[in-house]
């Protein structure tokens, strides 16, 4: 249990020893090399309760490797420590990092660095689960683009310990190479979006193991920083993975209006499919939509997600071959009588080349370059989703975070769970677990 105060002298043993994680974040390590002592004694002073309800901003980051699909994981993750904030009566507000440089994100000549969230999704929306604002928003609030107190967190060096997983938080040295640099005048420097008047006045490692909530103790009683950034966020858990608390927030992620409108004209054009015939009519305010699991059609069309590229090395098994993709997809058509089928892919040129020859009847949404430019990779990929989800029946990559937000997106609409969570067989793989369906909870 968790313990009822923390001691700033010994904060840093806080254990807490709840259930096992189902699974463990990924094994991320990032570093500084020069950290203030931040939570001795003699530099944190105790928050009284008035100082305690000021309006204060978490600000998070991720693992620059990771993808979109991941990105928008770590929110649901960061939106429930602020709920968990605010029940204490603390007024936190999560500010949004801006999109950018991306490893999927590869368009020629296309700016795409410090795209703000409402360029994808709906910020009213959003801001009906949780308080949020946009990154510059939060410059025009704090007087400036500066930040107090950047916490990076990282794994424990020596894992479990006598092979026991507990949710632990303690001050550690830096695992990995230096990512922030001290500037002329004391502060530090580093990515920050893309923002590079951005500096910070501190940064601590930090060693954490265990869900979002972990962090709360820490923000509430330990630092008084007004702006706090937690860099590397995706190394906390869910606190409620698939539960009413996770649903809340992932139904909240509503996409831009802009970005449905033009995959709905899509499906209208291309792939005779309208909302009112395929029972997937949809609700602007989240709170409301509530659609009974199995009570959406989808359009006449298969929708595909065939992931390639890092997916052909990095998950060889579970991957199939163009042909065998191909061969899988026209069974699917066969079975379910469909004549339309719409491919999101990630393929390069040769292999799009091979699969427009295998598959001469595959529809994809191929933007020109002035709607590229406009849209970005990420309203792309949104449309693709978009579009993905509105299918007869769908079939999807392997342990591929794009696939698995289309299965949300479609249990959000209420599709047959039948319909959704399907994915594709390597050529080769003896045993073809299928995904798990994650039920929605209202």
């Amino acid at each position: 249990m968790a313990r009822s105060s923390v001691n700033i002298t010994d904060y840093f043993s806080v254990s807490y020893y709840p259930l096992i994680a189902l699974c463990l974040s990924l094994f991320v390590t990032f570093a500084v090399v020069e950290t203030d002592d931040v939570f001795s004694a003699s530099h944190t002073a105790t928050v009284s309760a008035s100082a305690a309800k000021d309006l204060r901003y978490l600000l998070y980051d991720v693992n620059p490797p990771e993808g979109f699909n991941l990105r928008r994981d770590v929110y649901i993750r960061m939106a429930s420590l602020v709920k968990t904030l605010r029940k204490d009566g603390n007024d936190w507000v999560l500010v949004l990092p801006p999109w950018g440089r991306l490893y999927h994100w590869q368009s020629a000549n296309i700016h795409q660095i410090g795209i703000p969230w409402s360029e994808f999704f709906s910020l009213t929306s959003l801001e009906a689960n949780v308080p949020v604002i946009e990154y510059e928003e939060f410059i025009a609030e704090n007087g400036g683009p500066f930040l107090d107190h950047v916490l990076v967190l990282q794994n424990y060096a020596e894992g479990w310990t006598d092979g026991k997983w507990e949710e632990k938080v303690d001050i550690r040295p830096c695992i990995d190479k230096l990512m922030y640099t001290k500037d002329k005048q004391g502060y530090y420097r580093g990515w920050f979006w893309g923002y590079e008047e951005t500096r910070a006045r501190n940064v601590t490692c930090l060693s954490a193991q265990g869900h979002a909530s972990i962090m709360a103790p820490v923000l509430q009683r330990n630092i008084t920083a007004t702006s706090v950034m937690l860099d590397r966020a995706e190394t906390l858990l869910h606190d409620h993975y698939a539960g009413k608390d996770y649903w809340d927030t992932r139904r909240s992620m509503v996409f831009a209006k802009h970005l449905r409108i033009i995959g709905d004209n899509f499906r209208a054009k291309y792939l005779d499919s309208a909302d009112d015939a395929d029972n997937t009519v949809y609700n602007e305010d989240w709170t409301r939509m509530k659609a009974k699991l199995g009570s959406a059609k989808g359009g006449p069309y298969l929708g595909v997600h065939m992931r390639r590229k890092d997916f052909i090395w990095g998950h060889r098994e579970d991957v199939p071959s163009l042909k065998g993709a191909v061969k899988k997809i026209r069974s699917l058509m066969k079975k379910h009588k469909l004549d339309k089928v719409f491919v999101a892919t990630d393929a390069d040129g040769e292999d799009l080349k091979e699969l427009k020859r295998l598959l001469p009847e595959m529809v994809r949404f191929e933007p020109s370059i002035e709607d590229l430019e406009l849209l970005r990779d990420g309203g792309v990929a949104i449309i693709d989703q978009w579009i993905c989800a509105h299918a007869r029946f769908f079939i999807g990559t392997s342990v591929s975070t794009f696939s698995f937000r289309i299965h949300e997106e479609r249990e959000i609409l209420g599709f047959d769970p039948k319909t959704t969570y399907n994915r594709f067989c390597g050529d080769s793989e003896k045993e073809c677990e299928q995904p798990t369906h994650w039920k929605i909870v209202y």
